[in-house]
């Protein structure tokens, strides 16, 4: 019997089963609907779609340089067990080295394309992990760099993406560090729009220990702490993490020029327990 696309997608539909596996069964019953569906419920793999209610705020960030470019992504599955899982992890890193070898415009784009080497859909792969694997997957996020790329992931928990105008992969990793350490939110003063500036000055005005105090001599401290406080959301301004004494600015100046830069952490704006990444990595590089 010929079996036609339509009655691979209602099949599909049906299941939630990979459209690889849907095929194979309905040529193994011949087209037969209801025998396909039971193979495949016999074989797990029709239960991929109702997994997908659940909540996935677990899972791994993981990253991929490859020649020219990198590319680091957010996984999400159920539990922190499935996370530490060696099939979840390799999903996790085949799906990296994907996006940084395909640039998809976004992560729809990306879940829709093929996989060189399998000649499966990204989506379908994904759907027969949640069979195998049985929780709930998703690929949530993506950031790719393109040029002098370097990456840190600390625990699959935390990533630090960035791209430089120079190689130097000492340097480079000591920056990624420094930025999962850090959690800076700017490279520069420059990148600071006004209206952050604005609203933290607003902020310090307000607070009660300046109300009692002559207007400029509270202007002139609100904007020393609005200073200080921006020098602390710039990378450039930072003090390093390995030495305190030099801030990154100095550090890199003359060497090479951090382009851009991007930091996961996984879950971040999920409902989930919260954890301190920052001191994490802080005690890594004590011990």
């Amino acid at each position: 019997m010929n079996i036609t696309a339509q009655m691979v997608k209602e099949l599909r539909d049906k299941t939630g089963a990979g459209m690889m596996d849907v095929k194979k069964a309905l040529v193994e019953t011949d087209g037969d609907m209801d025998k396909a569906m039971e193979i495949l419920r016999q074989k797990g793999m029709a239960s991929a779609d109702k997994k997908m209610g659940r909540i996935a705020a677990e899972g791994l960030i993981a990253s991929s340089i490859q020649d020219n470019c990198g590319a680091m992504i957010e996984v999400n599955c159920e539990t922190d067990f499935v996370a530490k899982n060696e099939e979840f992890k390799k999903l996790s890193a085949n799906l990296a080295e994907f996006v940084a070898k395909s640039n998809p415009a976004d992560v729809d784009a990306f879940l829709a394309s093929t996989c060189p080497e399998c000649g499966k859909v990204i989506s379908d792969i994904i759907k027969e992990k949640i069979a195998s694997i049985g929780e709930k997957i998703t690929f949530r996020r993506f950031v790719r760099y393109e040029g002098n790329t370097a990456s840190y992931v600390h625990n699959g928990k935390i990533g630090v993406l960035i791209e430089t105008d120079k190689k130097d992969e000492e340097l480079m990793n000591d920056i990624c560090l420094h930025i999962a350490s850090s959690a800076p939110e700017f490279i520069s003063r420059a990148e600071i729009p006004q209206s952050v500036i604005d609203h933290e000055t607003e902020v310090e005005m307000g607070k009660e220990d300046l109300l009692k105090k002559p207007e400029a001599i509270r202007a002139k401290i609100v904007e020393g702490r609005v200073n200080k406080l921006m020098a602390s959301r710039v990378l450039l301004e930072q003090p390093f993490i390995k030495n305190p004494d030099v801030t990154v600015g100095q550090l890199i100046e003359g060497k090479l020029t951090v382009k851009a830069f991007s930091r996961f952490v996984l879950g971040e704006g999920l409902e989930k327990r919260q954890e301190n990444f920052a001191d994490e990595v802080m005690n890594q590089i004590k011990g």
